[in-house]
């Protein structure tokens, strides 16, 4: 070796990572790119914007100097009043809890996930799982426990209850469910509910589709039940039902007593939400679920149409009976994995699904189509193009 050569020693990575899967998202946007002209079924975001006060209250925040300071680490408490008046008219959740701002609910998860866990905790996950859940578990040092839903696709309560262990912190459901669509029964999301009480683990409830309902669905929120207060985390968003994505605001309702953990992780992880956002949710909250609503008779007309067209596919093909949030599930038999099948379709039929395995479905082939975030006559461009790609290659 030449007396100028140093030796340069590469940190490891994480261990913890390593069992991190790759972000699904970035996947199938990578082919995407790569393909230009694709029209995408995978992005969960419907197709219309904020509320036209939400937008104005941003600009005129824009120069006020509070905005660009820092504030609360839970958020403005006036905006958490107005969370709490519409937890209490809409969800009619127990008394008792604190109402926590956040950047979005994927951050009201993880932070919740780390105030109520150690690590080689427990988590049980009903799969189809939402991917980022079962990222945030994996990055947290817990272990996801994967209860599998079945043909079904809904929550089989003495299977979960087989599944506790003295080291399982939490159990996680989604309703409406993403990726299925499938909106749990009101008996059934009380039924584990009243399992966590009496196992004295936490009941964290993702709800973030809670208006996206359809052919009579109702959804409910668990945290209603009494007592529930005590160990039930219900997650809530503005990024679905006020066109707000990108604006990151969500916020979650969590028992008292883990209030200043999550203080703690908040205020190291993000110090607080941001405040132009949530000057935004502050005035989409006076349009309130009228805004969302407004939206969905024609967004009911769209599903229709999309479970008609796929019902049409000349290929063995199932869809999943779904009544809520924007998504069906298909099952499809075929010799191709999830990943392979979505990446053909993108290459040679100019159309993006996000492949199943991403959710915990490796038992087959499923694909999540997203049917929320396109114009009629894109959204129909796109599923002739699936339709014709999944005749080729499976049928």
């Amino acid at each position: 070796m030449k007396e100028s050569e140093e030796i340069v020693a590469v940190p490891s990575r994480s261990d913890r990572m390593r069992s991190v899967q790759m972000p699904v998202m970035g996947f199938v946007a990578d082919l995407m790119r790569n393909n230009p002209g694709t029209i995408s079924l995978g992005q969960g975001v419907v197709h219309y914007g904020p509320p036209d006060r939400a937008l104005e209250a941003a600009r005129q925040a824009v120069t006020l100097p509070n905005t660009h300071g820092y504030g609360y680490v839970i958020g403005r408490s006036k905006l958490r009043s107005a969370f709490a008046q519409k937890l209490n008219a809409e969800n009619h959740l127990d008394p008792g809890y604190e109402v926590v701002v956040t950047a979005g609910s994927n951050m009201a998860f993880f932070v919740s996930l780390l105030a109520v866990t150690s690590p080689g905790d427990e988590v049980i996950l009903l799969v189809p799982y939402y991917f980022n859940h079962e990222m945030a578990t994996h990055i947290a040092g817990c272990k996801p426990v994967l209860i599998s839903l079945g043909d079904s696709l809904t929550p089989d309560v003495d299977t979960i209850a087989h599944a506790i262990t003295p080291r399982t912190r939490a159990i996680v459901t989604i309703s409406p469910n993403n990726p299925t669509g499938i909106v749990y029964a009101p008996d059934t999301l009380r039924a584990i509910n009243d399992l966590c009480a009496a196992h004295g683990i936490y009941h964290m409830s993702d709800e973030a589709y809670e208006y996206f309902t359809f052919d009579g669905a109702v959804h409910y929120s668990p945290g209603s039940a009494h007592g529930a207060h005590v160990h039930t985390i219900s997650l809530f968003s503005m990024s679905k039902a006020y066109g707000m994505a990108g604006w990151r605001l969500g916020y979650m309702a969590v028992p008292p007593h883990i209030l200043a953990d999550i203080r703690k992780i908040q205020d190291t992880n993000q110090i607080c939400p941001a405040m132009i956002s949530q000057t935004m949710a502050l005035a989409a909250l006076e349009d309130g679920a009228d805004y969302c609503r407004q939206y969905m008779d024609s967004m009911a007309d769209v599903r229709t149409m999309v479970k008609e067209r796929l019902s049409t596919v000349k290929a063995p093909v199932t869809v999943s009976p779904s009544e809520g949030a924007f998504y069906f599930l298909l099952s499809v038999e075929t010799e191709l994995d999830a990943k392979a099948l979505t990446t053909r379709l993108i290459q040679e039929y100019g159309v993006a699904v996000i492949p199943g395995d991403t959710f915990g479905m490796t038992d087959g082939t499923y694909l999540r189509v997203a049917y929320g975030a396109l114009q009629v006559s894109t959204l129909t461009e796109a599923l002739n193009r699936l339709v014709k790609g999944l005749e080729a290659l499976v049928g």
